[in-house]
């Protein structure tokens, strides 16, 4: 069987722009807090640096070349990666542009040791959240745990050559950026094996346990994205592919990124995907998302208009809202996205990915063994769950537009001082804060989508 992963873990936001509004600041790549006395303004920053020699020498090189004197510094060992370090530091926030640049450098002189740049946020801060689909290149690459290093527990922990094919496939996610073609990969004959063997088991079950939405889909993906036994899908194909259909669309990744970044990818309708596969000594069995889950399991759904709007409805909820909210939102995804069940008549269904790629859990899922309750997200955000084991409690909807509509009430009672709302034109998040914002937002249904309703009815009449 699959294991049970979270996807979407811990509370952090990156700051990545040089705007500022009110007291709320967007500076560099880096998780950063802006503390606010009457002397003066400190920025504090925290990363990651592989237990290397001369690695936390490389680093304050940098912050010497740029003039930045560091304030304060605390160092500690990871509580991610027993390898690495974290580094805790403090700034001038004069030095806030010099400190962008080390950011950089940080990420490209030394890529191989910087792991994961992380953020502490003041309570009464807004978190930054990304304004632009291209923002999300800002953050992608800040990943919490996998990519080409693996656990020790993991399958192909020992297997050299599965470590060398995984850091491949990060090093595609760490160069990619956004509008490029997504760079085909030539699948062993090994890994297409596994990929196999995952693909006949579970398509013995869609037909019976899977939504319809996901069964209209899936024959769909076969004819234009070369799903089939003895092939993997390209992520470029499959991405073309949603984007005719919902505009969502699929941006490679190397690991598991932070609820925060990852939820906000959703608002844009973007959905990060890894592109590697699980280890070929167990086939039905994975620690982390891979190319199966993501293909098979999360894929299909994106097509589907009503599916791809409740999963950025959650996506756009995420956006500036408190850590403690950011959590919620995760576990309302959890037992969603990746867990969910929905009603089909007088049936239950399968829609969750993480349902919909594991064979054990699928079948375990629509049995009288789990608990099932009504979908709600005040009670769903709240529920505790296992990670490693299949889940005792799943909660399911009435349908997506019923599930999209409770997540939009859900949302409306996150503390933030404002509402947003996604542009498809320009691709870009609109801040509604002002009175003038709202009045241009009326503006534009009036004359715009409320024009064209008054219009086909009256043709309709």
């Amino acid at each position: 069987m699959d294991a049970a992963y979270k996807r979407v873990n811990g509370d952090h936001g990156p700051d990545s722009s040089t705007e500022e509004t009110g007291t709320r600041r967007r500076r560099g790549s880096m998780y950063l807090e802006e503390e606010t006395s009457n002397k003066s303004e400190v920025i504090s920053c925290l990363f990651s640096l592989k237990e290397e020699v001369g690695a936390l020498a490389k680093a304050l090189r940098l912050f010497e070349e740029k003039g930045i004197n560091l304030t304060h510094i605390e160092s500690r060992p990871s509580r991610i990666n027993k390898e690495e370090f974290e580094f805790f530091i403090s700034v001038d926030s004069s030095c806030s542009k010099a400190l962008d640049e080390v950011i950089d450098g940080l990420r490209t002189e030394i890529s191989g040791h910087v792991h994961e740049l992380s953020r502490n946020k003041l309570k009464d801060t807004v978190p930054w959240f990304p304004n632009d689909i291209q923002d999300l290149d800002r953050f992608a690459n800040q990943i919490l745990s996998y990519g080409s290093e693996l656990d020790s527990d993991h399958p192909g922990f020992t297997d050299p050559v599965y470590r060398k094919r995984r850091k491949e496939f990060a090093d595609i996610a760490y160069n990619y950026r956004h509008g490029q073609a997504i760079p085909s990969v030539e699948y062993t004959e090994e890994e297409k094996g596994t990929w196999g063997i995952v693909f006949n088991e579970l398509k013995t079950l869609y037909p019976t346990h899977a939504c319809r939405e996901h069964n209209r889909v899936f024959p769909l993906l076969e004819k234009y994205c070369g799903y089939r036994q003895d092939n993997i899908p390209q992520l470029d194909d499959i991405s073309r592919f949603l984007q005719s259909c919902t505009g969502f669309r699929l941006r490679p990744v190397a690991g598991l990124l932070s609820s925060r970044d990852f939820l906000a990818g959703l608002a844009f309708r973007v959905f990060h995907s890894t592109q590697y596969i699980r280890h070929g000594s167990r086939p039905m069995y994975t620690p982390e998302p891979d190319v199966c889950h993501e293909l098979l399991g999360h894929a299909p759904l994106f097509a589907d208009s009503s599916f791809a709007k409740f999963s950025q409805e959650i996506g756009l909820a995420s956006l500036g809202a408190p850590d403690e909210y950011i959590e919620k939102l995760a576990t309302v995804y959890w037992f969603t996205v990746e867990f969910g069940l929905c009603k089909q008549g007088s049936d239950i269904k399968a829609y969750g990915a993480g349902l919909l790629s594991s064979f054990g859990e699928l079948q375990y899922s629509l049995t009288d063994k789990p608990k099932l309750l009504p979908f709600d997200p005040d009670k769903t955000s709240l529920q505790k769950y296992p990670i490693t084991e299949f889940q005792p409690i799943y909660f399911v909807a009435e349908s997506f537009e019923d599930a999209k509509e409770r997540v939009r009430k859900f949302a409306a009672t996150i503390p933030r001082p404002f509402t947003v709302r996604y542009n498809a034109y320009t691709q870009s998040i609109e801040v509604l804060d002002t009175t003038q914002q709202v009045r241009n937002l009326a503006d534009n249904i009036n004359t715009g989508e409320m024009g064209i309703l008054c219009d086909a009815l009256r043709k309709l009449e």
